[in-house]
C-alpha cells in the first residue's frame, strides 16, 4: 500500500505550460513578435555590458551598476523567453519537473537581485545628486562592489531556500500551469501536499524583497527630484528631471506589476490579467533598462560611437 502511494505522489514528471491559450489563432504572431523583443533585448544588454567593460571613460560606479544590471536582464530575459519561444513555435508546451525547478531558481534568484540592483543605483544617484561632495568618500569602489555582491548573494541564497523546498513537495495530480513560465503561485497549487507554510514564506520573501528596495528606491528619487527642482538653470532642472522621472516611471511599474501579482491575494482571481502583468517584469522590464539607463546618456553615446568606429576601421584594415 505505502508502495502504491509513492508510486501516484511521484506520477507528475513533467507539466504543461498553458501560455496564452486564450488566444489560439495569434500564437505565430505572438512569436514573432517575442522573437524580435528576445533579440532586442539581449542585444541591447549585451551591448551596454561590452561598453562598461571596455571603455575606461564609463569606470565609473553608476556604469558599474548599470553593467550589473544589464549583465542580470541578459540573464533574467534568457530564462523565460527561450523556453516560451520554442512552446510558441513547435506547440509541445511541456516542461520536466528538473526544468521547471531551474527555471523557477534563476527567475528568483535574479528577480531578487534585480530589486536590490535597482536599490543600489538609486542610492548612487542620490548620493551622486543630493551629497555630491561626499560621494567619492561614500561610494568608493569597495563599497559598490560590497552592493553589488550583496545583491547577488542574498538573491542566489534566497531562491536556494526556497527552491530547496519546493523541490520537497509531491505532485500526483493535474499538471497544468496556467502561465507562460514555471511560476511560484500555480506551481504549488499544483501540489498533492500541504503547501500552507510555503505559502506564507514565499509571501514574507516576496514582501522582504520588494516592499524595502520599493521604498527605499522610490525616497531615493524623491530627494533626487526635490534637489534638481533647486537648480537654478531652467535647461538643467529639464534635463536632470526628464532623466529621474523616466528611471522613476519605469521602477515604479515594474514594482508595483510584482506587488500586484506576488504581494496582493489572490493569484487565480484574473489569470489572464496577471500574465499580462507579468510580461511587464519579465519582457519588457529588461527590454526598456537599456533605453531608459544607459542609452539616452551621452556618455554610453560617445562610447558607442567609439566603439563603432574602432570596428569600421578593423574592418577596412582586414
Amino acid at each position: 500500500m505505502e508502495d502504491r502511494d509513492w508510486r501516484n505522489q511521484t506520477a507528475v514528471m513533467e507539466f504543461i505550460l498553458l501560455g496564452f491559450r486564450e488566444l489560439p489563432d495569434l500564437q505565430i504572431l505572438l512569436f514573432l513578435m517575442f522573437l524580435v523583443i528576445y533579440i532586442a533585448t539581449v542585444t541591447g544588454n549585451i551591448l551596454i555590458t561590452a561598453l562598461v567593460v571596455d571603455d575606461q571613460h564609463l569606470h565609473t560606479p553608476m556604469y558599474f551598476f548599470l553593467g550589473n544590471l544589464s549583465c542580470l536582464e541578459t540573464c533574467y530575459t534568457s530564462t523565460i523567453l527561450p523556453q516560451m519561444l520554442a512552446n510558441l513555435l513547435t506547440g509541445d508546451k511541456t516542461i520536466s519537473f528538473s526544468g521547471c525547478l531551474s527555471q523557477l531558481y534563476f527567475f528568483c534568484a535574479l528577480l531578487c537581485t534585480e530589486c536590490y540592483l535597482l536599490t543600489a543605483m538609486s542610492y548612487d544617484r542620490y548620493l551622486a545628486i543630493c551629497k555630491p561632495l561626499h560621494y567619492s568618500t561614500l561610494m568608493n569602489n569597495r563599497f559598490c562592489l560590497q552592493l553589488a555582491a550583496g545583491s547577488w548573494l542574498n538573491g542566489s541564497l534566497a531562491s536556494t531556500i526556497f527552491v530547496f523546498f519546493l523541490s520537497q513537495l509531491t505532485f500526483c495530480g493535474p499538471n497544468e500551469i496556467d502561465h507562460f513560465y514555471c511560476d511560484v503561485i500555480p506551481f504549488m497549487e499544483l501540489s498533492c501536499s500541504d503547501t500552507h507554510w510555503l505559502v506564507l514564506f514565499h509571501f514574507i520573501l516576496s514582501c522582504v524583497f520588494i516592499l524595502p528596495p520599493f521604498l527605499l528606491t522610490l525616497t531615493s528619487y524623491v530627494c533626487i527630484i526635490a534637489s534638481i527642482l533647486r537648480i537654478p538653470s531652467t535647461t538643467g532642472r529639464q534635463k536632470a528631471f526628464s532623466t529621474c522621472s523616466s528611471h522613476l516611471i519605469v521602477v515604479t511599474i515594474y514594482y508595483g506589476t510584482l506587488m500586484t501579482v506576488y504581494v496582493l491575494p489572490k493569484y487565480n482571481i484574473l489569470s489572464l490579467l496577471n500574465k499580462v502583468l507579468s510580461l511587464s517584469y519579465t519582457v519588457m522590464t529588461p527590454l526598456v533598462n537599456p533605453l531608459i539607463y544607459s542609452l539616452r546618456n551621452r556618455q554610453v553615446k560617445e562610447a558607442l560611437r567609439k566603439a563603432v568606429s574602432k570596428y569600421v576601421a578593423f574592418t577596412k584594415t582586414c
